[in-house]
């Protein structure tokens, strides 16, 4: 059986160097575990996120309670947790949280590692000392640096009013751990985007900020979802330009029922214009709870129209976690 660790080393010269930290390094690499999700062919997000899904998780908790990203475990029948010594544990999710896109899962037998303390980003100014972790070892830990602190829209709904860009890139970013320097989890990795460094275009990562998880830690580790949720569209959209274009739909969206589609521009949620994805969502988010009729006018082929979609809550088309 092939190890969920293969191909995802880090170069020797990236490497974090136990001398150089101010905590014992091994063991707070040691929390982090690499996380395999099974998912069903017919759920909702098996089409755009892919039936098998490897990624990493952190331990919190002392009981197995691992945080990871939530689209690595959305919908998933089966997860497997792997220590860095190869030793595999099944868990089950208890909960995802749409607004922030952090997940908890929890092990079903005893993982015996420790749990790395929660951080404040917001105590790291741009340039700090990080290390970027993927379960593994020192092998697939990366030395780096914060690099900024920025607003993220993400095309599928989806925006971070401050979000953690972090480098060097890490090969395995997905739910890999942000570590500050005195060895406290500080984000959670979320992407791989192109950015402007010091030596020209490169790889790096965006982290969702760990300040995120404190205020819903209880509600997520019991499944309970937050108490209003926002509207969705099911709209897959980027910026050109001015505009915010739709690139695609989620096929069982409103935004389908609609018959919304790629090409369309959306310019005005409820007669208030939007030329960015943050203007769109803040105007979606803003007009009620999932539910509300979302007025939007059109830009298509030179015309332009409303149109009128009954948005849902997104998290009432995905599929259950099933509870062991």
């Amino acid at each position: 059986m092939s190890s969920p660790f293969d191909g995802y080393e880090v170069a020797a010269a990236l490497r974090p160097q136990a001398q150089a930290c101010r905590f014992d390094l091994d063991e707070a690499l040691s929390a982090v575990v690499a996380l395999e999700a099974k998912v069903p062919e017919d759920a909702l997000t098996a089409l755009s996120l892919g039936t098998e899904r490897l990624g990493n998780g952190t331990v919190i908790g002392p009981n197995g309670l691992v945080l990871t990203m939530g689209y690595l475990v959305t919908e998933a029948e089966e997860v497997i947790l792997t220590r860095n010594d190869g030793t595999r544990v099944p868990a089950h999710v208890l909960g995802v949280d749409q607004v922030t896109g952090l997940a908890l899962v929890q092990a079903l037998e005893p993982l015996e590692l420790p749990a790395m303390p929660l951080g404040d980003s917001r105590e790291l100014p741009p340039g700090s000392e990080v290390i970027l972790a993927g379960g593994g070892g020192r092998a697939h830990a990366v030395a780096g640096h914060i690099l900024a602190r920025l607003p993220f829209a993400g095309y599928w709904e989806y925006l971070l009013e401050e979000a953690i860009f972090a480098g060097p890139a890490h090969p395995h970013w997905s739910g890999a751990a942000l570590i500050g320097p005195t060895g406290e989890l500080v984000g959670v990795g979320s992407l791989t985007l192109q950015g402007q460094t010091r030596q020209g275009p490169q790889p790096i990562n965006m982290f969702v900020p760990i300040e995120l998880l404190p205020p819903i830690l209880d509600d997520l580790a019991r499944g309970k979802p937050r108490d209003t949720a926002r509207p969705w569209l099911g709209v897959l959209a980027q910026e050109v330009g001015p505009h915010v274009v739709v690139v695609g739909v989620s096929p069982r969206g409103p935004a389908s029922r609609a018959e919304l589609r790629a090409g369309d521009v959306i310019m005005a949620v409820d007669q208030v214009p939007v030329t960015t994805l943050a203007e769109f969502y803040t105007r979606l988010w803003a007009l009620g709870p999932a539910g509300v009729t979302v007025p939007l006018t059109i830009q298509r082929d030179g015309d332009v129209f409303d149109v009128e979609v009954r948005s849902r809550d997104r998290a009432a088309l995905l599929r259950k976690p099933k509870y062991n």
